[in-house]
């Protein structure tokens, strides 16, 4: 028995919208000025923060936190790519033991909904930065960081975007499938 056979969809969903592209790309932008920021404090840059509050991320474990969470937030939001790209529907062949079946749309919608709201309300109170004290931070620290993190407010949103979309073309392709 072919198990790529039973897997490969019988009909394909449209592609998508040039919108819901643009969407799942501004999602690795979004996250990257602050990992750029991080990155920066992880090579010794204050950063914003007075002498005195920059002392505890000089500590080796802060370094790699800081790393780890810049580098995983990236890779989160570029997993929001693969709703919009052919690897979000068929596993690329180069990866063992899977490669090659369909992506069953709800493995993919459940996690990217889910996603989508812990993103929103994780970064919902980003626009009001400036209205948080923050004294371990310098005045201009202050102002930099709240720029930098306010595209932030937009992942959750952006990637709940792509995901209805994805979900929608996919019910679309099920549906046509169920029909013929």
């Amino acid at each position: 028995m072919n198990l790529h056979a039973l897997s490969s969809p019988t009909k394909s969903a449209a592609a998508p919208p040039r919108w819901a592209v643009w969407a799942a790309h501004l999602t690795t932008l979004v996250v990257l000025p602050s990992g750029l920021w991080r990155i920066a404090m992880v090579l010794g840059y204050p950063a914003g923060y007075t002498e005195a509050g920059f002392v505890p991320f000089e500590t080796l474990g802060s370094k790699a936190w800081m790393l780890t969470l810049s580098v995983l937030c990236e890779l989160v939001a570029f997993l929001t790519i693969g709703l919009v790209r052919p690897w979000g529907e068929v596993i690329p062949r180069w990866i063992p033991l899977v490669g090659g079946r369909r992506v069953r749309p709800m493995a993919a919608v459940a996690p990217a909904a889910l996603g989508a709201v812990a993103l929103t309300v994780l970064w919902v109170n980003v626009p009001w930065w400036w209205t948080y004290p923050h004294e371990d931070m310098t005045h201009t620290g202050h102002l930099l960081v709240g720029i930098l993190y306010q595209p932030m407010a937009l992942w959750g949103p952006l990637t709940a975007a792509v995901t209805i979309s994805y979900y929608r073309r996919h019910r679309a392709a099920q549906r046509r499938g169920s029909t013929d």
